[in-house]
């Protein structure tokens, strides 16, 4: 398999990313490959960032702590 055939389209963007995915070449095999997925980490982050930005300026520490440990 070529992996540097990305370098021959000349966008510089397209290149850049393609490097990135080359680096992390087996954590992007895998991911595509494997049954495991990170997806239900994934939302539970997403949902206690979506809490911390609707309470900035608020409410304490406290309370955003028990809005996510709330179990819904």
């Amino acid at each position: 398999m070529n992996r540097r055939c990305h370098k021959a389209s000349g966008i510089k963007q397209l290149t850049s990313f393609a490097d990135g995915l080359l680096k992390d070449y087996d954590a992007v095999r895998n991911g595509l490959t494997l049954e495991w997925s990170s997806g239900a980490v994934e939302g539970n982050v997403n949902r206690v960032k979506m809490l911390k930005r609707q309470m900035f300026g608020r409410a304490n520490f406290d309370l955003l702590r028990r809005r996510v440990l709330l179990v819904e």
